[in-house]
């Protein structure tokens, strides 16, 4: 599908490719093309025969897999995106790949698949008087992408503190899993915004065509801040996450050496117990403790005093 909008004194039509003959014939007109789920060579043809786009530029918009990325053309800008998905809520997301060809009047995007972001930037387009050219839509449909990052991560944290407290009153096995599942969405997630975070860190150090106008250069500021935003945010939590993980093995482990306490204490306690049990347990004739009347009192005696001689060493050893 091919959906277009073109943007002329002020007003705005949508429809299909008949609007690319009307933008032609006006160079005051911004055009916006948007192609989703088409034949990769009918987009291809398309985009190299109305608008000059350099075919390796298509193949990397086309590529299922590709890092985000920044190229300059003669007349046009090419921009990679990582996009999260239209289903991704939380966390553990999908994304989308997002192409953007930007130039002085024209914006062409290419998602790999169905996008929030650019439902959100149409859906604020008919409630505006006035467009702008293409590097200013493209700008809101970057911010619009960073934004849903944010607000994936900026959900993650309450979670996160939840997990601390709930830490230290009672673990299990389930906290675990879902911190090692965090860690790793987390640092998936850090990877794509380092990567949108230096391409837009070269979109605000450099000259692009399609960005030439200076009247862009807070845009292209706050999209940058905001991506770098989400990197430093993602590396928090990921680290938050790394600590919760480690603070949980350390509290495994410390209720681990508590419970092994507790079991050396009672077989040290018993141990010589069960060896006086032992001796005398035995059915030699010649055991002369066995014909007193006393040697059964006395021998529980000696029992009692050893362990009461063990509990009170453990005490002064603080292991009680």
């Amino acid at each position: 599908m091919i959906k277009t909008r073109l943007f002329l004194n002020g007003d705005m039509k949508v429809g299909g490719m008949e609007l690319i003959t009307t933008w032609r014939k006006h160079p005051e007109s911004v055009i916006w093309v948007n192609l989703v789920a088409n034949e990769k060579a009918t987009e291809a043809e398309l985009l190299e025969r109305d608008f000059g786009i350099h075919p390796l530029a298509i193949q990397d918009a086309q590529r299922d897999r590709h890092p985000p990325k920044i190229e300059a053309f003669s007349a046009y800008t090419f921009i990679l995106l990582k996009g999260l998905s239209a289903g991704s809520k939380d966390i553990d997301f999908d994304t989308i790949q997002l192409a953007l060809f930007v130039g002085d009047r024209l914006l062409i995007t290419r998602p790999s698949g169905a996008s929030k972001s650019i439902n959100r930037l149409e859906a604020h387009l008919d409630n505006l008087d006035e467009y702008g050219d293409g590097s200013k839509l493209a700008l809101q449909l970057c911010r619009l992408v960073v934004d849903r990052y944010l607000d994936i991560l900026l959900a993650l944290e309450p979670r996160l503190e939840e997990l601390e407290e709930l830490m230290l009153d009672h673990s299990d096995d389930s906290m675990l899993a879902e911190l090692i599942g965090y860690k790793s969405d987390l640092k998936r997630l850090g990877r794509f915004a380092t990567y949108h975070e230096q391409v837009f860190r070269r979109l605000r150090d450099k000259s692009f065509p399609g960005f030439s106008d200076g009247d862009r250069t807070h845009e292209i500021i706050d999209v940058w801040e905001q991506q770098e935003r989400a990197c430093s945010l993602s590396l928090l939590y990921y680290e938050t996450a790394s600590d919760l993980i480690d603070g949980y093995i350390s509290l495994a482990s410390h209720r681990l050496n508590q419970i092994m306490k507790v079991l050396t204490i009672i077989t040290a306690v018993f141990v010589p117990l069960s060896f006086l049990a032992g001796i005398y347990g035995m059915n030699f004739e010649n055991m002369p403790e066995l014909h007193s009347r006393s040697g059964y009192f006395i021998l529980l005696g000696v029992m009692a005093t050893i362990a009461t001689t063990f509990l009170i060493a453990f005490r002064r050893m603080k292991w009680l």
